[in-house]
């Protein structure tokens, strides 16, 4: 089941790259937002990780391709990510329940 997972991330964030469309998202390489990640930035499109610093100085997410954004909260987070155009929730935990709440609110 994992590697089904990790294996639609890829071709989700392959279908994306080629595409041509930029991806936003939480941040780190760890996960399937992870996976899409990476494969967003092998196939030339931009990636931008917004990270909360908390998060960012216990180095528990693994790299970020492409760039990177610190800021100092989750909800300044969820705030910048609302200027994205389409969004994506893969499955996650209490986390990204309540990120999908606070974009589609």
């Amino acid at each position: 089941m994992v590697k089904m997972r990790v294996k639609a991330g890829h071709r989700l964030g392959e279908v994306l790259g080629k595409r041509s469309i930029n991806l936003i998202y939480g941040e780190g390489s760890l996960g399937l937002m992870g996976c899409v990640s990476t494969a967003v930035a092998v196939h030339g499109r931009r990636v931008l990780g917004i990270i909360p610093s908390t998060i960012s100085e216990k180095n528990l997410i693994g790299k970020t391709y492409g760039k990177e954004l610190k800021v100092a909260t989750i909800h300044e987070r969820l705030l910048k990510m609302e200027f994205g155009d389409a969004f994506i929730a893969l499955p996650g935990g209490f986390g990204t329940l309540k990120e999908i709440f606070q974009i589609v609110s």
